[in-house]
């Protein structure tokens, strides 16, 4: 899923912060089954199990020719008590076919609230009044990898691990480092890539080591 594909939904409140959840809109769902497998592919339905919404989603097999169908049951939502219970068993059936599925390697992410950042919701306690969106989002064998969130001012609030580029731009930069053969050239190197990794340890670090290597060739 892509960063503007994913919500985020407010989890645990204490008077210092909140954790954000993040999931997925319905909507999303429908447009990726219509992208992947077509929009007279697919099919949902609901029914009720011992008082319990059910949806199932099930997927047109055209090698087997048979419809393969997955299952799962519905939350009521705050707000719009039946729709918010379909809407929820069909994200979840959806998740059952792998949609969205790898939101739930997301890390644990909190956020620290200032005291301007909070409103007193309708039963009087206070609740956040920050809205926060997911900006950037990677994955490594279907596990998250790098997700970077920010507030509605666009201030960074949450990072979490490094982006591919950033790996990327670091691995040349230590082949470069490597290839250095006098000071000057080193200190071109580091040079080039100081704006984006002077901060980084590992890369001070291969400089360092590169540069008393060097001095003792010399």
């Amino acid at each position: 899923m892509y960063a503007d594909e994913i919500d985020c939904r407010v989890g645990t409140v204490t008077d210092k912060g909140c954790s954000l959840l993040m999931y997925k809109d319905a909507r999303v769902d429908m447009r990726l089954l219509d992208e992947v497998v077509g929009c007279t592919n697919w099919k949902r339905e609901h029914e009720l199990i011992n008082g319990n919404l059910f949806c199932t989603v099930s997927i047109w097999d055209e090698v087997k020719g048979a419809w393969i169908s997955k299952q799962d049951v519905g939350v009521e939502s705050n707000t719009e008590k039946e729709k918010g219970q379909a809407s929820d068993a069909f994200k979840r059936a959806c998740f059952n076919w792998g949609i969205g599925r790898e939101l739930y390697t997301c890390p644990f992410v909190w956020i620290t609230l200032a005291q301007e950042e909070w409103k007193v919701g309708t039963n009087g306690k206070k609740i956040p009044k920050t809205r926060f969106k997911v900006t950037n989002i990677e994955y490594q064998d279907g596990v998250v990898s790098y997700l970077r969130i920010v507030d509605d001012k666009n201030v960074q609030r949450f990072v979490y691990g490094t982006p591919q580029y950033m790996i990327e731009k670091f691995e040349q930069a230590v082949k470069e480092i490597e290839a250095a053969q006098t000071i000057d050239e080193l200190t071109n190197v580091y040079n080039k890539y100081k704006e984006d990794l002077k901060d980084d340890k590992a890369f001070v670090s291969a400089c360092t080591i590169r540069k008393n290597q060097l001095n003792k060739a010399a």
